[in-house]
């Protein structure tokens, strides 16, 4: 399954946020920097999903805000 994802990071409190069926905005803690927002954002969904953090991919935006997440 894929899904489009709103990356808000540096926020105060880490969460996920379902816009609709295949939309989340999901805020995490963690800057944008060397990659950590983004490592946060799969932890992020992984535990909203209740599934390994190893079977959520970042298919595109991986530098945007905007992204496209694929779930295993």
């Amino acid at each position: 399954m894929k899904i489009n994802v709103k990356a808000k990071p540096n926020s105060h409190e880490e969460k996920v946020e379902k816009v609709s069926d295949t939309e989340f905005i999901v805020s995490v803690k963690e800057p944008p920097v060397q990659g950590r927002a983004n490592r946060a954002i799969i932890n992020a969904l992984a535990l909203h999903f209740g599934i390994a953090s190893v079977r959520v991919k970042i298919v595109s935006g991986h530098i945007s805000r905007q992204k496209v997440v694929e779930i295993l």
